[in-house]
């Protein structure tokens, strides 16, 4: 765990990543934008790219041996963001939902019934999910500027 606060981004296919780097820079917080690979780098001092090996889950891997009281976590993963809140970090979907340990419970358990309803279905129909809007890209800023100014008053 890093003794800095920092704001921690799923960054593989994070539809939110240049509202994650605006928000950190307005609170002087430094970003993690942690991936197999191909992303920019940004310009920005407080941003990182930490850039981890290929393979299944090693980013959500490096995330949650990173994470702890005091940071931010962005995900969609739901496994990743049960991990995080054990250590101690608040966190994020890229909607603005926020995971908290009263639904964690239920968001995984919903996940895991998907599962099984996706792999009972023979003919592959539904799934997709909703398209990322402006109304959700507006909530995830709201969200994470509460999360981030949560956080730095978060004991470390």
């Amino acid at each position: 765990m890093t003794a800095e606060r920092a704001i921690y981004v799923d960054a593989d296919a994070c539809p939110v990543r240049a509202e994650a780097e605006r928000v950190a820079t307005r609170h002087r917080m430094p970003v993690k934008l942690v991936s197999n690979g191909g992303l920019r780098p940004s310009r920005n001092p407080l941003v990182e790219t930490v850039i981890v090996a290929e393979g299944p889950d090693m980013a959500d891997r490096w995330i949650a041996d990173n994470c702890g009281p005091g940071d931010v976590v962005v995900t969609g993963d739901i496994p990743l963001a049960a991990k995080c809140l054990a250590a101690g970090a608040r966190v994020l979907r890229h909607n603005g939902e926020t995971f908290t340990p009263a639904n964690i419970g239920a968001q995984l358990a919903m996940r895991d019934l998907m599962t099984d309803l996706r792999a009972a279905n023979p003919l592959g129909a539904g799934g997709g999910g909703q398209g990322f809007t402006k109304t959700d890209r507006s909530r995830f800023l709201d969200a994470l500027e509460r999360a981030v100014r949560a956080a730095q008053s978060d004991k470390g």
